[in-house]
């Protein structure tokens, strides 16, 4: 699969590493991008704990990096899965800087209206600019992902990076909340790294949405990084030539 080149892409990326490196210099957002990497592949039990973004150095890396693949990412999804009609609404569950709803928003003809929901602060300021900066229209609010209302046809809702974060508890009340949103029209986009030892509880998931008429896909497309991500990628010692993700899709 060949991701669409995207005209707001490489603009948006400039922007934003003129504000992260206003206060930062390169070799700090490199060396907090590899402490961030190991974070994600290592140890992925520290994150649910808000380990990923506990310093200037940690933020600016997510915002400068992971934010531009994972909305490369899902937009590529977005636009492969080709489900019309487009929705009125994109709720972001867990929306970080915003990358998914937005890159669905921009994935589909119209205009559409995206809400999303972050328990972080941080991360709710940070997409408040990236929505002003990539056009979008939505809003915002700090707070608990589970406590988002679900459930309307013309709704979307992307669970991008998220559920994976969640203490099992919490991710079984999602899943619940994601079907009984679904039988009420919603359609439900759920997407987390390919790599199966960080996602134990995929296949169980993936089980229960196949059952309900989803469907579960492994994607994997080449990359034209914009060139902020592509200095980055190569100065932490990276290889982000090929971006690779999985998927569960649910619509009634």
């Amino acid at each position: 699969m060949t991701p669409r080149p995207d005209p707001a892409l490489e603009s948006w990326c400039a922007a934003l590493e003129k504000r992260h490196l206003a206060s930062l210099t390169f070799p700090e957002v490199r060396r907090a991008l590899q402490a961030l990497s190991s974070l994600y592949v290592e140890r992925r039990e520290r994150i649910a704990g808000g380990r990923a973004l506990d310093g200037a150095g940690k933020r600016a890396a997510f915002a400068l990096f992971y934010a531009p693949l994972h909305y490369m990412i899902v937009g590529a999804i977005v636009r492969a899965l080709d489900a019309p009609p487009p929705p009125a609404r994109i709720v972001d569950l867990g929306c970080g800087t915003g990358a998914a709803g937005a890159a669905w928003a921009r994935s589909i003809p119209g205009r559409t209206r995206v809400a999303g929901i972050d328990a972080s602060g941080w991360a709710i300021a940070e997409a408040r600019w990236n929505f002003a900066a990539l056009g979008v229209d939505g809003t915002l609010r700090r707070g608990d992902l589970l406590a988002a209302r679900l459930g309307a046809p013309a709704e979307g809702i992307v669970a991008a990076y998220t559920v994976n974060e969640l203490a099992d508890a919490a991710r079984e009340r999602l899943r619940t909340a994601l079907l009984g949103a679904a039988e009420s029209g919603s359609r439900v986009l759920v997407v987390e790294p390919i790599a199966k030892r960080s996602v134990p509880w995929w296949s169980g998931w993936a089980g229960v949405f196949r059952e309900a008429g989803g469907r579960e896909d492994l994607w994997r497309f080449p990359a034209d990084l914009p060139e902020p991500v592509k200095r980055l990628d190569r100065a932490a010692g990276l290889d982000h030539r090929e971006l690779t993700a999985r998927s569960l899709w649910l619509a009634r």
